[in-house]
C-alpha cells in the first residue's frame, strides 16, 4: 500500500533536518521537501543531497526570485508599506509566495499535508498556515513545534543534536553564531541569542561579522555615489538608464546599498501573536527602493490620492505582517493602490553616503509641480490669485471662531482676556 505524502518546508538547518526524519517516523510518511530560492545565494548549496540522505523521497527546489520580486515586492512597495514606521517586511512578504508553492506541489502530489518548521511563538507560523487555509482549505498544515509529543522529546538545542547524531543527519550546528538568521532577495533578518536583550548594541565594532549584505556605514567608501532610478506606473524600470526586470532591479540595489551600508534597522517590534520581539534587519536595495518610489510619487501624485493611499499603509503593512496577503482586505487595497500609481512614472536621482539615501533630483513627463504657479515672484500664468486666500482661510477659521466662543480660549490653556477694573 502506498504511503501517505506530506510536503514539508525546507531550509536544510537544524530544525528542519530534524522535522523531516521525525515526520517519517512519526506519520510512517513518504516526505516530500520543498525549498523556494528566493534569493539565499549560497544557502542552497547540496541541499537536494543532504534532503535525500535525511530521508526525504522527493525533492523540490524551485527558484521563484522573479516571481517573487514582480509580483510580490513590487506591489507591496507601490502601496509604501512599513510596518510600524521601521520594517520593510522583507520576511512577511516571502512567506505567502512560499505558502503558494508548497500548495501548489501537495496537490500535484497528492499529498494529505503540508508541514513547516516556524514555531509556536513567531508570525511564520500565522503567516504560512492563513496563506494555506485561502489557497488550499482542504489541504491539512502539520506544525511540530506545536506538538506537544515533539516539544518533549527536543525540550533544546542541545535534543535536537543528539537526535541528528543518532540518525546520522548532517547539520552544522555551533555556537559561534548565536543568532537566527532568514535571507532572501530583499533583506536578511537576524534574531535571538544575544539580540534578545534590547540593550545590546548590534552596531558595535566587535559585531560586524554578524552582518551580511552591508558594510558598516563608517567603513564606507569616503566618495558619495549618485544613481538614477526610472519608474513606469509606480514601479521601478531601468537604473543608471539600463532597462532591467525587477529581480534585476533588486539585485543592483542591494549590490549598491550594501557598498554604501544602506538599509539597517535595529527595532523592537509587535508580533501578531501578542509579544514583542526584537529583530536587525539589512535591507540595503529595499531602503533605496523605498525611498526613490516616494519622491516620484510626491512630484506626480495628485494629493488627496496620495493621503488616501497613505492612510491605508499601517492597515496594508499590518495585513501583510500578520499574513493576510490572500485575503480579500489585502486585495481590495492593492486594487487602490494600483490606480494611485497610474501616473508615477519619471526618474529619480538619489546620493548614496555612508548609510544614507538622499534626494538629488526628481522629473517627470506628467509632473503635477508647476514652477511658475510656485514660484515666490510674479505668477506669469496668473493662476493663483494671491486675494483668494482671505476667503479661503475665512471659512476654515469660522467653526474655529464659533468654539472658542462658545467654549472660550482657556480650553488651549490661554486665559481670556480681562477687562481692567473700573476705577
Amino acid at each position: 500500500m502506498a504511503k501517505n505524502k506530506i510536503v514539508l518546508a525546507y531550509s536544510g538547518g537544524l530544525d528542519t533536518s530534524v522535522i523531516l526524519k521525525w515526520l517519517k517516523e512519526t506519520y510512517d510518511a513518504e516526505i516530500i521537501t520543498f525549498t523556494a530560492d528566493i534569493g539565499q545565494k549560497d544557502e542552497l548549496d547540496g541541499l537536494e543531497e543532504k534532503a535525500l540522505a535525511t530521508g526525504a523521497s522527493k525533492v523540490y527546489i524551485d527558484d521563484l526570485r522573479d516571481e517573487f520580486a514582480k509580483d510580490f515586492i513590487y506591489p507591496m512597495f507601490q502601496a509604501g508599506a512599513l510596518y510600524e514606521g521601521q520594517y520593510l517586511l522583507g520576511t512577511s512578504i516571502a512567506r505567502p509566495l512560499i505558502a503558494k508553492r508548497m500548495v501548489e506541489i501537495a496537490r500535484a502530489e497528492g499529498a494529505i499535508a503540508i508541514a513547516h518548521g516556524a514555531t509556536g511563538k513567531g508570525n511564520d507560523q500565522v503567516r504560512f498556515e492563513l496563506a494555506a487555509a485561502a489557497l488550499a482549505p482542504e489541504i491539512e498544515v502539520i506544525a511540530p513545534w506545536r506538538s506537544e509529543e515533539f516539544r518533549n522529546q527536543f525540550p533544546g538545542r542541545a535534543e535536537m543534536i543528539a537526535y541528528a547524531e543518532k540518525h546520522q543527519i548532517p547539520v552544522l550546528a555551533s555556537a559561534a553564531k548565536p543568532y537566527s538568521m532568514d535571507r532572501n532577495l530583499l533583506h536578511i533578518s537576524f534574531e535571538s541569542g544575544m539580540l534578545e536583550d534590547p540593550w545590546f548594541d548590534a552596531t558595535a565594532a566587535e559585531n560586524k561579522g554578524m552582518y551580511v549584505l552591508s558594510v558598516d556605514p563608517e567603513d564606507a567608501p569616503d566618495t558619495a555615489e549618485y544613481v538614477e532610478l526610472a519608474f513606469e506606473k509606480g514601479n521601478c524600470m531601468a537604473i543608471n538608464g539600463e532597462a532591467l526586470t525587477p529581480l534585476q532591479v533588486m539585485e543592483k540595489l542591494n549590490e549598491l546599498g550594501g557598498k554604501h551600508g544602506i538599509g539597517r534597522v535595529d527595532m523592537v517590534e509587535n508580533r501578531f501573536v501578542g509579544m514583542k520581539s526584537r529583530g536587525v534587519y539589512e535591507t540595503p536595495g529595499g531602503t533605496i527602493l523605498f525611498t526613490a518610489h516616494r519622491k516620484m510619487e510626491s512630484l506626480t501624485m495628485d494629493r488627496e490620492v496620495m493621503h488616501l493611499r497613505d492612510s491605508l499603509i499601517p492597515r496594508y503593512s499590518s495585513v501583510v505582517y500578520n499574513g493576510f496577503w490572500f485575503a480579500p482586505e489585502r486585495l481590495a487595497m492593492q486594487a487602490l493602490v494600483a490606480e494611485s500609481q497610474k501616473h508615477v512614472t519619471g526618474t529619480v536621482r538619489l546620493k548614496l553616503y555612508k548609510g544614507n539615501v538622499m534626494g538629488a533630483g526628481v522629473q517627470s513627463p506628467v509632473s503635477l509641480y508647476n514652477p511658475d504657479i510656485a514660484t515666490m515672484e510674479a505668477d506669469p500664468t496668473q493662476a493663483y490669485d494671491q486675494n483668494d486666500a482671505t476667503g479661503f482661510i475665512h471659512l476654515n477659521a469660522l467653526r474655529l471662531k464659533v468654539a472658542s466662543g462658545v467654549h472660550g480660549s482657556e480650553v488651549h490653556g490661554i486665559e481670556a482676556k480681562k477687562e481692567p477694573a473700573s476705577v
